[in-house]
Formats: C-alpha cells, sequence, structure tokens
C-alpha cells in the first residue's frame, strides 16, 4: 500500500536534516580531549618569557637559519624553525586578546621586542663577519610578502591553537606549524639587509615577520574565543572596561593598516601573476629574446619593463604588446620596453649567460633529436632492405631445377604508382631470359613458385 501523505514527508525531512547536522556536530567537534583553561594558558605562558634556555635557543637558532640562508640549504633553514622558539610570545597575544588578559598581553609584547632585537642583532653580526655576502634564493624570497605567506601563517596558526588545547598534545602539529608559519627566516633575511645596508631588504623581510606574527595572533584568538574561554575577571566594572577599551584599541591600530597592506599585498600578487602569464604568452618573438623582465607594483601605476636582446622591436609591435595587456588585467600598468642601447638600464650579465644558455641547450637538443629520429630511420632502413634482401643466386639455381634452360635471372622488389593513386604498391619484379619460348601453363607454374619462394603475393614475371 502506497502512502502519499504531504504531512508525512515533512516530518521525516527535518528529522533527516537533524541526523546530518548531529553527524556534522560530532565529526568537526574540538570537544573531545579538550584540555582545560587554565592549562592551555599555563602551557602558553612557559613559552611567552624568553630568559635561560629560550634565549639561547633563540640565539642558537638565529644562527642556524643565518648560514642556511648563506649557503641557500633548505634542509639548515627547516631545522632552525623547528627549534625555534618565537611561536609562544606570539600565540601569548591572541590568547591575552581572546581572553581579555591585558597584563598577558604585555608580557606577550615585551618577549616578544625582546626576541625580535636579540634576533636581529644576532643576524646581523653573523651576516657581517661571513665571508660569503651573495644573496641566495632562500634568502631572496623571504624580501617580498605574498598574499600566500599570509594564508600559510593564518592556518598555521589554527593548527597550533587547536593542537595546543588538548589535553593530549599533538607532537607532530607544533614542529610543522613552526615549519609552514617560517617566522626565523625573515627575522634573518632582516639581518642581512641591516648587515649590507639595504633598507629594502630589512623592510620586506621584517614586513613578512609581522604579517606571519598578525595573522597566527588571529588565528589564535578565533579559536579561544570559538572555544569558548572565560574572559578574565577584574575588580570592578569599570575596571574590566577600560582594559577592553585599551585592547580593542591596539587590536584596531595593527590590524586596520595589517588590512590595508594585506590588500596592497593581494593586489601585488595579481599584478605579477598576470605579468607572467603576460609575458608567456605574448611575448615570444621570432627574431629577439626577452632575457629579462620586472613587474613593479604600485598602487598609483604600475610597470612593466622588458628587457630584449637582437633586432629591434618596431614601434607598431610595442603599441600591439601595450593594447594586449588590458586582457590580462594590466591596463593600469605601463609597458617599458629596453632594447638596442642599454646606457641607462641595469643589464643582468647572469640573467643573459642563463638565457643564452638556455637557447643553446635547446638548440642542441633539437638538433641531438633530429639527427637521433634520422638515425633511427636509417637503421630500420638497412634492417629492412637486410632483411628483404633476395637471395638472387638460391632462386636461379633452384629455377634451373624446374626450367633448366633458363640463361638469365634476376629479382627485386619495385614500388608502383598507379594513375588514380598517390599510394604506391610494392611488386615483385622478376625477369628471365630462356633459350625457348614457354607455354601459358609454364608461366604459370613459375609465377606459383615465386610467390610461394619470395612469400610476395604479386609477381611481375618478365620474360624473353
Amino acid at each position: 500500500m502506497l502512502v502519499n501523505d504531504p504531512n508525512l514527508r515533512r516530518t521525516k525531512r527535518p528529522d533527516t536534516i537533524a541526523q546530518i547536522g548531529t553527524f556534522l556536530r560530532e565529526r568537526f567537534s574540538l570537544e573531545d580531549d579538550k584540555d582545560d583553561q587554565t592549562g592551555v594558558i599555563q602551557s602558553i605562558s612557559r613559552g611567552i618569557e624568553f630568559r635561560g634556555i629560550n634565549l639561547w635557543t633563540l640565539i642558537f637558532a638565529i644562527f642556524i637559519a643565518s648560514i642556511g640562508l648563506n649557503v641557500n640549504s633548505t634542509a639548515v633553514i627547516i631545522g632552525a624553525m623547528l627549534i625555534s622558539p618565537l611561536m609562544g610570545p606570539i600565540m601569548g597575544i591572541g590568547l591575552g586578546v581572546g581572553i581579555n588578559d591585558l597584563a598577558m598581553i604585555l608580557q606577550s609584547l615585551k618577549n616578544l621586542s625582546i626576541a625580535v632585537v636579540i634576533s636581529l642583532i644576532t643576524s646581523t653580526v653573523y651576516f657581517l663577519v661571513s665571508p660569503l655576502h651573495i644573496a641566495q634564493s632562500e634568502l631572496l624570497a623571504r624580501t617580498s610578502p605574498t598574499v600566500w605567506d599570509a594564508f600559510i601563517a593564518f592556518f598555521g596558526g589554527l593548527a597550533g591553537i587547536v593542537a595546543g588545547s588538548r589535553r593530549e598534545k599533538i607532537t607532530n602539529v607544533i614542529p610543522g606549524v613552526a615549519i609552514a608559519t617560517a617566522l626565523m627566516p625573515p627575522i634573518c633575511t632582516a639581518g642581512y639587509g641591516l648587515s649590507i645596508g639595504n633598507l629594502y631588504y630589512f623592510a620586506g623581510a621584517f614586513y613578512l615577520f609581522l604579517i606571519n606574527s598578525v595573522c597566527i595572533s588571529l588565528a589564535t584568538f578565533l579559536i579561544v574565543r570559538f572555544l569558548g574561554y572565560h574572559q578574565k575577571e577584574y575588580p570592578t566594572p569599570e575596571v574590566e572596561r577600560r582594559v577592553r577599551h585599551t585592547i580593542w584599541v591596539a587590536v584596531l591600530i595593527v590590524v586596520v593598516p595589517s588590512t590595508y597592506l594585506g590588500y596592497q599585498i593581494v593586489r601585488k600578487t595579481i599584478f605579477e601573476q598576470s605579468a607572467k602569464r603576460f609575458i608567456a604568452n605574448e611575448c615570444n618573438f621570432q627574431f629577439r629574446q626577452v632575457i629579462k623582465y620586472d613587474a613593479h607594483f604600485n598602487r598609483k601605476q604600475s610597470r612593466l619593463e622588458l628587457t630584449l636582446v637582437g633586432e629591434p622591436l618596431p614601434k607598431d609591435s610595442i603599441n600591439l604588446l601595450t593594447s594586449k595587456m588590458v586582457a590580462y588585467g594590466l591596463n593600469d600598468a605601463k609597458l617599458v620596453v629596453r632594447q638596442g642601447s642599454f646606457k641607462d638600464a641595469t643589464v643582468d650579465v647572469d640573467a643573459i649567460t642563463t638565457s643564452v644558455t638556455d637557447q643553446v641547450v635547446r638548440y642542441n637538443q633539437a638538433s641531438i633529436a633530429v639527427k637521433d629520429q634520422t638515425i633511427d630511420s636509417l637503421r630500420r632502413y638497412i634492417d629492412q632492405t637486410q632483411s628483404e634482401k633476395l637471395p638472387i643466386a638460391d632462386l636461379r639455381d633452384e629455377l634451373k631445377t624446374l626450367m633448366p634452360d633458363v640463361r638469365t635471372f634476376t629479382a627485386a622488389r619495385s614500388l608502383v604508382m598507379s594513375g588514380n593513386s598517390t599510394k604506391p604498391d610494392t611488386v615483385m619484379l622478376v625477369y628471365a631470359r630462356f633459350s625457348r619460348r614457354h607455354t601459358a601453363a609454364e608461366r604459370k607454374r613459375i609465377e606459383k613458385w615465386l610467390q610461394t619462394r619470395t612469400k610476395s603475393k604479386r609477381i611481375k614475371l618478365l620474360i624473353e
């Protein structure tokens, strides 16, 4: 019996939704194995203070990270991040904001400032005495923050505070967070910038460190509020209100500039990615080569600079390139093409050498590939010719057994083109001269023997 009751269907639908909601809450719940608030605060507070072992560990980690950046060793840099204690005061700031603990915030800021100053001094001293002064790729990567660095720091901070709020600590999360958020390399790069007097390196690296720190603190604050930690109690409501106002004013002072700068980072990242796609798709010239390009982002007017070698690019082609920039979102950017004379431009000799070397390598690889194909074709042709080579002498002797009056004999495989087809056909061409005229039956007998002996379906027999 079919039941078609609308009221019954309406009652079943909410039950299904409730079951799905219950399943999701149980699956994504953070209540399992959650440590009590006092234990979490004590655990984070122990990492805030920089004195004794924490301070010496920081100094050693800075030296290790600076050496890794100096010699361009990723493994050494990762090792330094694993032993770095910089996460403590940064998470302490987020926790203090989350529970309205002004004393914890001030203590965390104080110790973070001490850690930053000591880190800058240590890294600057190292790079001053180091005989290696060339900025390697690992070091240069920390001089210009991107939006992805902020995302990594934020999600790393989420993972860190979730793992830190468990009763049984997840031992593999905190080291992973230390590696992902990468607090140590930027501060060492800032020290490198101070040691060589390059304020651009210092500002970019130090800004990357600040962005990472703010994102980790923000992630800690959000999880603390999500877990419903109790706010710190104060003697009077007036004191509590004053503390809360002070905290939020400080938060706004930090968050508002960070939000604006983060927005500029997003714009810069999008501009650089668009410039990269434009170069890859539109700047493939026949008689000239792009040896270098620089995408300079500016909130007023950005600039894309191309350095070319080879035949000069005509003015019409430059105008055409400029018009194509609109399709890549670069309509507000100015295109600067440097070619011919480089008196006013700084030419990267290493870039030119690398570009020319790549061109030579690609040409050689293509030439070798063509030669290899030719050799393989010739080898296959020779093998095929050897396998298809007819034993003329043996065929003549066998034919003498059948027809003793044979005087001359030869055979060869030949290509025959018909008048209506463009595809050649293979025919076994046989010429024989006998001392007497043969009958049609004898000719047929010779053809059948040739087909069987040479395994050829088509035989063209010429007899004199």
